[in-house]
């Protein structure tokens, strides 16, 4: 049988989702600062970051650099960035899973660089070889951390360590879109096809001369990689927070709308029934 909550009991109801409702549409207005922080930073390097590899395009078939020499790949290192919390949708999930299917599809022995809480609590169960791992990022990268994170790749590269570096993270789309991605940090992955052919067709002049514009331009180039990661990796974060708690406090207004009018009719009844029982007492009389 099934009994009718009483006004009570839907009253205590509609406190609770109010108050989770205030949680969730604050936490929303967080990450919406967060996010034009981070996603004004992206947007300003996004063009940078492309042109310089539009011109190392250009450079790379003509000279030769560690950067950009294949080798065979004895052991590889995958760098993977995740969020620091939870209450983002399926950030942290996607972006585990897309990393698990990477790490099963490469057949050389390889290592974990581990960036962000998610990551660590993930990866520090399993058997895999973790070389370092930062549980705690800044909402809002610096190019100083960028740079910190590529000179230690590229040393370890450059020392022989590893034969292949790798980035996974989410690159952000939109507020409501983020897709997990790997990109090759090192050697150079050069742009396939028309790319390549279309960057060919500019005509640039180098001063002093290629070479040494190469030398100095490269681990530039690598450093803005490893920091473009980071604020991709921290703008779908905020996004998909956002994202969620939006969807959250709404959720929550469609459950207090719900819940009230329970209310409104638990009312009625009481109202009804107190009726009922004056009018069949006056007629008992």
């Amino acid at each position: 049988m099934n009994v009718l909550p009483s006004a009570r009991d839907i009253k205590r109801r509609i406190k609770s989702v109010k108050s989770t409702q205030q949680i969730t549409k604050a936490i929303k207005m967080v990450a919406a600062v967060k996010l034009r922080r981070v996603q004004s930073s992206l947007l300003d390097l996004r063009p940078y970051a492309d042109k310089l590899q539009s011109l190392l395009d250009h450079l790379g078939g003509e000279l030769g650099h560690p950067f950009l020499q294949e080798r065979e790949i004895k052991r590889a290192c995958f760098v993977i960035i995740a969020g620091e919390s939870g209450l983002c949708g399926g950030f942290n999930g996607n972006l585990l899973r897309f990393a698990e299917e990477q790490l099963a599809a490469c057949p050389h022995p390889h290592a974990l660089y581990l960036l962000g809480a998610k990551a660590h609590d993930y990866f520090r169960r399993s058997e895999r070889e973790i070389l370092n791992s930062h549980s705690s990022l800044s909402d809002n990268p610096s190019f100083s951390q960028g740079k910190e994170l590529a000179q230690l790749l590229a040393n370890s590269y450059l020392a022989g360590e590893f034969d292949q570096i790798n980035l996974i993270y989410t690159e952000f789309k939109s507020t409501m879109s983020q897709k997990p991605g790997i990109k090759q940090l090192l050697p150079l992955a050069h742009q396939p096809g028309e790319a390549i052919e279309a960057n060919l067709l500019v005509d640039y002049i180098f001063e002093p001369d290629a070479k040494s514009l190469l030398e100095a331009v490269l681990p530039q180039y690598v450093e803005i990689t490893a920091y473009r990661a980071l604020l991709e990796s921290k703008a779908s974060e905020h996004g998909a927070r956002m994202a969620a708690m939006t969807s959250a406090t709404d959720n929550a207004l469609e459950m207090i709308d719900n819940l009230t009018l329970s209310l409104n009719r638990a009312r009625q009844a009481a109202i009804t029934n107190e009726i009922i029982e004056i009018v069949g007492g006056a007629a008992a009389l």
